[in-house]
């Protein structure tokens, strides 16, 4: 027994080695066998990466090939095309040189024939001297001495009596003419103002404008331009400018400001851009309205402009746009009652104050700014050279010219038409504003108070605060040198930072 148990546990040792040994034979083959597939999908795969590399280095190499190839063809093409120019130009040239001999020949075979035109005119002047025994100076003389002796009475009473009926009528017939049209133009007496009220409804509404420091009013006289007393008059505001247009914004402005309630250096600023768009808007309507109103139409929107911002400009205190108008109509008449051209007359009488709007912004007399301007923005040039001639320092060439300097002679001399102490004092605010902007640095400038402060403010980025005060000493300076005013003068030169930023 015992030997049998030794004998089976012998056997089962061999057993369990073989199938031991057996196992790790079959496993060392699928292993060679994972191995060798591994290896040829590794060689496959290398083989596909050389042949995609060989097949891309092919492609580049191609194109490159065919680049260059239609490079040269491009380079083949521009030298065949230089050179077929230059072939043409030789021929333009041989066809030039020909042509020019031609002329020449033409031109000798032209001289040769007036040559002889004149010989054969000399011989025929020759022929007639000695046929008629006189020369051809003797025979004119004799002419004109015969002619001369027949008319000349007639001549001389005709003369006499145009001359006698001119004088007699001339003159009535223009007084007529003036008369006339002044009789059929009826137009009110303009007065204009340098001060705006504004009602207040509520007293508790004269703190809100003011503000915590004075910061409202001056945050609005600093946006405006314009000078604003709150404690001169019980119940109102007083806008104090010469510009109307300032006037006219800062009105709106404030009166926006009363109807919301709103009152603070932030919505001050939105108020008055908005009244600037809508005084824009009134400017246009302005320029318009009185085109149509003198029927004059096709006239350029940019000089529509122009004549619109003239409704905030006054001459000797004489409201511009309301002149104009008056003289287009009145220009109208006298150019039927004379037979010029209405439309032309009515037209060039419009516009003939057109650079009393940019006199603040170009240099020069405004009727030449107008001639400028009308010229620039495509009116007809007849237009323009009768509104060019308005004043006396040009010559008046054209009748419609004429026109333009009667009518605007007859609107400034209706009494009660113009005020020269208006006109005084606007061309003195102007010359402060010019005096003040011509400095370095000024961004604006504003004269107020009737011309005893100017306001000057400045680009804080180019002026300091010890700039400052020398620009505030060399305006007042230059301001006591060139011009002639009563009393003194205030320069406040304002320089401000401010800090934006948005929380958002």
């Amino acid at each position: 027994m015992e030997l049998l148990a030794v004998v089976l546990a012998i056997a089962g040792l061999g057993a369990g080695y073989g199938i031991s040994t057996y196992t790790n034979k079959k496993k060392n083959a699928d292993f060679e066998e994972k191995a060798d597939k591994e290896l040829a999908k590794a060689k496959k795969e290398a083989n596909k990466l050389l042949d995609d590399a060989r097949e891309e280095a092919r492609k580049v190499s191609d194109d490159a090939r065919r680049e260059e190839q239609t490079r040269r063809n491009e380079l083949k093409d521009l030298e065949n095309r230089l050179v077929q120019r230059e072939s043409t130009l030789d021929k333009k040239l041989d066809e030039l040189d020909k042509r020019t001999e031609k002329l020449r020949t033409g031109e000798d075979e032209v001289e040769a024939l007036k040559n002889e035109i004149r010989d054969i005119r000399v011989k025929q002047q020759d022929k007639l001297e000695k046929i008629a025994k006189l020369s051809k100076a003797d025979a004119a003389d004799k002419l004109l001495q015969m002619t001369e002796r027949d008319i000349r009475n007639d001549l001389t009473g005709l003369v006499a009596k145009l001359q006698n009926e001119a004088r007699d009528n001339a003159e009535e017939l223009a007084g007529l003419m003036i008369v006339t049209a002044m009789e059929r133009m009826a137009s009110e007496v303009t007065a204009e103002r340098t001060l705006t009220s504004v009602k207040l409804e509520d007293e508790e509404m004269k703190g809100r404008i003011i503000g915590k420091e004075g910061r409202n009013i001056q945050a609005l006289q600093r946006a405006t331009g314009v000078d604003i007393m709150v404690d001169d008059t019980p119940g109102y505001i007083v806008l104090s400018s010469f510009d109307p247009v300032r006037r006219e914004v800062a009105r709106q402005a404030l009166e926006l400001l009363l109807k919301d309630g709103r009152v603070h250096p932030g919505r001050i600023e939105e108020v008055v851009e908005k009244a600037q768009k809508n005084v824009e808007k009134d400017v246009t309507r302005a320029g318009e309205d009185a085109a149509r109103e003198v029927g004059v139409i096709g006239v350029p929107k940019e000089l529509l402009h122009m004549l619109g911002e003239l409704k905030y400009r006054t001459s000797y205190g004489q409201n511009v746009l309301k002149h104009s108008t008056e003289m287009a109509h009145m220009a109208g008449m006298l150019a039927e009652e004379l037979g010029a051209d209405v439309k032309t007359a009515k037209y060039a009488t419009l516009m003939h104050d057109l650079g009393k709007a940019l006199t603040h912004k170009m240099e020069g007399k405004h009727h030449h700014i107008s001639g400028e301007m009308l010229r620039k923005y495509g009116a007809p040039e007849e237009v323009a050279l009768a509104a060019e001639q308005h004043h006396d320092d040009m010559e008046a060439t054209t009748l419609e010219a004429v026109i333009v300097r009667v009518c605007d002679a007859i609107s400034a001399a209706r009494p009660g038409a113009r005020n020269i102490s208006a006109e005084n004092f606007a061309e003195r605010m102007k010359e402060l504003e010019n005096i003040a902007n011509s400095f370095t640095g000024i961004e604006k400038s504003y004269a107020i108070s009737a011309g005893r402060e100017v306001r000057v403010f400045v680009r804080p980025q180019q002026v300091d605060d010890l700039t400052a005060i020398r620009l505030a000493r060399d305006i007042a300076t230059k301001i006591e040198s060139s011009m002639n005013y009563p009393g003194t003068i205030k320069v406040n030169v304002i320089r401000e930072t401010r800090a934006i930023e948005f929380a958002k």
